[in-house]
């Protein structure tokens, strides 16, 4: 089946294509959904209802000529994602209002006292544990600027927050993050049979 007979069976509710789109895009978006999610019983939760919004959006897809199919999925499904993290107000809001302290001398090496981590040579595992254990609005601006190549203008738009503070959450993440793939390093090295 021609993506075109594809998108247009969906389109038409037919079950069998519906399963064929899904089939064919679930471990891509399901590695999404867990990158920005906080544990995988919530990932599973996005990745489901990300497939339904999916469906019940498709008929947009060929309004835009300039996009391919995986583009159109790939940033309907991060909207997607995004609207539904921040949908979760206990979670997203409280987090996201926790103020840093501003110091009179500023230094702006986040990891002067760490060493540092090439993170494309830590285990995948690792690595999505520690991405898991940002907060939200960290969570989402890690993974929308710097693993999704989204702008921090871009960004910023889809969150509906000022640049200025998609910079300073991008910042706490990075450091955050460093600090956390330190500590499951760690307990991960002390876990391995000598």
């Amino acid at each position: 089946m021609s993506q075109a007979e594809l998108i247009s069976a969906c389109l038409k509710n037919d079950k069998t294509a519906k399963k064929q789109l899904f089939e064919t895009y679930c471990n891509k978006l399901a590695f999404i959904s867990a990158r920005y999610s906080k544990n995988p019983t919530q990932a599973e939760q996005v990745l489901l209802q990300g497939f339904a919004c999916l469906f019940s959006n498709l008929s947009q897809f060929k309004a835009q000529h300039n996009v391919t199919l995986d583009e159109f999925i790939k940033n309907e499904f991060i909207s997607f994602v995004v609207k539904y993290i921040k949908g979760i107000r206990n979670e997203y809001y409280v987090a996201s209002t926790v103020k840093a302290v501003e110091h009179k001398e500023r230094t702006y090496d986040l990891f002067l006292d760490s060493k540092f981590i090439d993170v494309n040579n830590v285990n995948q595992d690792v690595l999505l544990k520690s991405i898991q254990a940002l907060v939200p609005s960290q969570r989402l601006i890690f993974n929308l600027h710097v693993i999704d190549n989204y702008t921090l203008a871009q960004a910023s738009e889809l969150l509906d927050s000022s640049e200025q503070s998609m910079k300073a959450n991008l910042e706490k993440a990075r450091f955050n993050l460093q600090k956390t793939i330190e500590q499951n390093l760690k307990l991960s090295n002390d876990e391995q049979p000598v």
